[in-house]
């Protein structure tokens, strides 16, 4: 790999919406080691099902040059994903070289966990500054279930002490709350990680997607768990980082640490989404819940220069007009129900 290109920023482009484009998910491969119910269920995906091949995926040398696209129109956070990112063989290598991307500021990645053990060392040499894992629960009958029966809590939290011992001293870890199925543990998940420096997110169960079966009723809204929560340690509102920001935070009053909820479907953010996906085999993704994407591998593939390629992505940004999350009920109702699969672009 050739030394970064100085960066040359160009005009960052402003949605339909005047949404600018800062952020950036790349997701480095389709296939994932556990088979989530809320995203990739057990069901849908047998064994058979054909994921895709390494002429398919975009190398690392295509994931990098996109990478400096995007910081030229003013990206300056980067996050890997899956599937599980954790199972593209070699990863470190890639993250070294987006370190050197010119222009970013941030790059984390998003991981269940099971295989920190055995890169959380590497992946922090190579440059990784921030660590997100998920963990639905600490009861191992519920976590094998919302694993699909492929996961154990006690290998994530290996994980977890793994990233630990490689300095990440500031995990983020996200639990997607399913009503009558892990909300009951939501209290010994503060528990156990008020003080630990780490940062729990509850994420509410959303409609990514078409094959996990979303139904209103197992959403356990945001604030009915601020209130239980609130009831056993006091809580206080804190203002958002930055413009954008997902999760509503709080902070315990007796300085136990933060909490952060994630609430796309009682209280939608799209007003302030300034997020970007690109999907494994280079499709560019302007919303969570988009039908389709715009292919960038084919111009990547065929010739195309970086302004070329920036001037595309630009164009497509642009256009974009997503809220899907602030019209769901509209667009359900219409029979809009078809969207990319979360294990497609990393959620």
């Amino acid at each position: 790999m050739s030394a970064p290109i100085p960066l040359q920023v160009l005009n960052t482009p402003r949605d339909m919406l005047g949404r600018p484009l800062t952020d950036l998910r790349i997701s480095v491969v389709d296939r994932c080691n556990f088979r989530c119910p809320y995203c990739m269920p057990e069901d849908e995906y047998p064994e058979h099902h054909r994921f895709l091949d390494k002429r398919e995926r975009l190398s690392f040398e295509e994931i990098t040059r996109l990478a400096t696209v995007f910081a030229r129109l003013g990206v300056r956070k980067l996050r890997l994903t899956g599937g599980e990112p954790l199972l593209r063989r070699e990863l470190p290598t890639l993250v070294q070289w987006l370190a050197a991307v010119a222009g970013i500021d941030d790059l984390a990645l998003t991981t269940n966990g099971v295989l920190l053990p055995r890169s959380a060392a590497a992946l922090r040499a190579a440059g990784l500054k921030r660590l997100t894992v998920s963990l639905d629960s600490l009861d191992p009958a519920v976590f094998r279930r919302l694993s699909g029966g492929r996961g154990e809590v006690a290998e994530v939290l290996a994980g977890i002490a793994a990233a630990e011992a490689a300095g990440f001293a500031r995990l983020k870890l996200n639990c997607v709350v399913l009503r009558g199925v892990n909300d009951d543990g939501v209290l010994d998940l503060v528990q156990r990680f008020r003080g630990t420096g780490h940062i729990l997110r509850f994420i509410e169960y959303m409609d990514v997607g078409t094959l996990n079966h979303w139904q209103r009723g197992s959403v356990v809204p945001s604030a009915d768990l601020v209130a239980r929560i609130h009831a056993r340690w006091p809580l206080q509102a804190l203002d958002r980082n930055y413009r954008g920001e997902v999760a509503e935070r709080y902070a315990f009053d007796d300085g136990g640490g933060e909490l952060g909820f994630i609430s796309s479907v009682s209280a939608p953010f799209c007003g302030d989404c300034s997020r970007a996906r690109i999907s494994a085999e280079g499709r560019l993704y302007t919303c969570l819940f988009a039908r389709d994407g715009f292919d960038l591998r084919t111009p990547l593939r065929g010739g195309a220069s970086d302004a070329e390629l920036a001037d595309l992505v630009a164009a497509r940004w642009r256009l974009r007009a997503d809220r899907y999350s602030e019209r769901r009920a509209e667009l359900r109702a219409a029979g809009v129900r078809e969207k990319v699969e979360m294990f497609a672009i990393g959620g």
